[in-house]
């Protein structure tokens, strides 16, 4: 039986007729094998990559119509990274190509108690030498419903932080939501003298949706936050329903690591009035868990794109974090076949 409120899990509603724009840069993964270290044996296998990116193929594999906003060379790897996008059906006709090179990232998995490393390799890429003359946001956002960002992006450099800031302000210009992934990455802010606590809090103050836990909101509000567990996690909704009128949800992930092999996953979504959290899940015999996070946003925005209550989206976004660990490469590829099955409890073959 569904729960009070709640459909069945086959009836599926029709998506919005407009579509999801995802702005951010498009990279290529180049992972070490297996569990190697990187460059152990010489060889990398290649995976296409960029959080932004994650969400829009995410939604696509759910039925709904997304586009990628973007820049990439003009060459077979830029090619490569938009191809890649359209076969998982975005639309990649608002990825322009320009100047510069493709943004890297390297990747080396974690095993046992052995923590997974990344090493980014972004600086001169087409997307980072870009800036806000370079964007049509007219044409860009035309047709557009909802405007996906992350801190990323502003993360890269002080052009990419003013074009982060010109896309949230084109959006909000236009009357068409945003959501924003906090996203926090220590490693690219500390490559330049930005104010990350400044520039994310005037993303934030134009977003209606925002994925990110306790940390990420005492780190927009420059304070720490009391209490542990689901306590601190409400206490620190309450804190940036208040710092930011527009906010009217917050989603987010608590993961517990047993080992690299093996982590436990809850999802939770709060609004102002209230909250929703899942249950604990152990996740054993993880693939790749890069991209879980964006696979989640993902979850969640399908959920509420079709009208469901918040219980539902915040376990349909638990549902393709968790399955997201399964499957290599940095994009969940599952449909909504799978998502209704893992919140069925289907683990068996399906035949």
């Amino acid at each position: 039986m569904p729960r009070a409120g709640e459909e069945h899990l086959g009836d599926h509603r029709a998506p919005p007729s407009g579509h999801v724009a995802c702005f951010g840069e498009l990279l290529l993964r180049l992972s070490a094998p297996g569990r190697e270290l990187l460059l152990q044996s010489g060889r990398l296998d290649v995976h296409v990559g960029g959080a932004e990116a994650n969400v829009a193929i995410g939604l696509a594999r759910l039925g709904h119509r997304t586009a990628m906003i973007g820049r990439v060379p003009d060459n077979p790897l830029g090619e490569a990274a938009a191809g890649f996008l359209r076969r998982h059906g975005v639309d990649a006709s608002r990825v322009a190509t320009a100047p510069g090179r493709m943004g890297l990232y390297f990747l080396s998995t974690g095993a046992g108690l052995r923590a997974s490393a990344i090493t980014y390799d972004r600086e001169g890429s087409s997307f980072a030498l870009a800036g806000p003359d370079d964007f049509d946001w007219t044409a860009l956002l035309e047709g557009a419903d909802r405007l996906h960002l992350s801190g990323i992006t502003p993360a890269l450099g002080p052009r990419s932080a003013a074009v982060a800031e010109a896309a949230a302000e084109a959006a909000a210009a236009r009357a068409i939501p945003l959501s924003f992934d906090g996203n926090y990455r220590a490693n690219l802010w500390e490559r330049w003298d930005g104010d990350p606590p400044s520039i994310l809090r005037r993303l934030v103050e134009k977003a209606d949706i925002l994925f990110g836990n306790h940390r990420d909101v005492a780190l927009l509000l420059g304070r720490s936050l009391e209490g542990e567990g689901e306590a601190r996690r409400r206490a620190a909704a309450e804190a940036a329903f208040a710092a930011f009128p527009k906010l009217e949800l917050i989603a987010s992930t608590a993961r517990h690591l047993v080992d690299a092999d093996t982590h436990r996953l809850s999802g939770r979504i709060d609004t102002r009035d209230g909250a929703v959290q899942t249950e604990e899940v152990t996740i054993p015999g993880i693939v790749d868990r890069i991209g879980a996070g964006d696979a989640f946003a993902a979850g969640v925005l399908h959920g509420l794109r079709l009208g469901r209550g918040i219980d539902w989206a915040a376990r349909a976004g638990l549902a393709l974090a968790c399955l997201k660990h399964s499957l290599p490469g940095d994009a969940s590829l599952f449909g909504t076949g799978e998502v209704d099955a893992f919140m069925a409890g289907q683990l068996d073959v399906r035949r």
